[in-house]
């Protein structure tokens, strides 16, 4: 598994246990998440930088996650679904130098290991509209032509 990969899939579950606690102490959560999920240091350090980001731009996060998913109501999402949908979207939002394919793919890759029967193609979805939104994805001209 590569590096990045090791480092979504904690921050993933870093970020479904803070959300499963009721982020009654994100910090003390954390810690604790830490010490019982090793990884590799350079893996932890972008799952640390991933969660942090997350977690400091929810609610931009989870706006921007309202406006694209189309007829669903966020506390309908499954939890894993909304958290990769949350980290996927920080990631596409705040690292520029992560192509967008690359953020968009890898968040699919890991719906379909820890999400549910249709979590692939639900991510993949609303993340193309989020890229789409933001800017981050080239809008296609009519035509199909780029």
């Amino acid at each position: 598994m590569g590096l990045r990969r090791e480092a979504r899939e904690l921050a993933l579950q870093a970020l479904y246990q803070l959300d499963m606690s009721g982020d009654e102490d994100p910090a003390r959560n954390l810690a604790l998440f830490w010490s019982h999920f090793r990884g590799r240091d350079d893996a932890r350090s972008f799952a640390r930088e991933l969660v942090e980001g997350v977690c400091a731009e929810r609610d931009r996060l989870d706006a921007l996650i309202r406006q694209c998913a189309e007829h669903w109501r966020l506390p309908r999402l499954s939890r894993v679904d909304l958290n990769l949908l949350r980290l996927a979207t920080f990631e596409l939002l705040a690292c520029a130098e992560i192509p967008t394919s690359v953020s968009i793919n890898e968040a699919v890759e890991i719906a379909r290991r820890f999400g549910g029967e249709d979590s692939a193609a639900f991510v993949n979805g609303v993340l193309d509209a989020i890229a789409t939104q933001v800017g981050a994805k080239p809008k296609e001209k009519p035509g199909g032509a780029e």
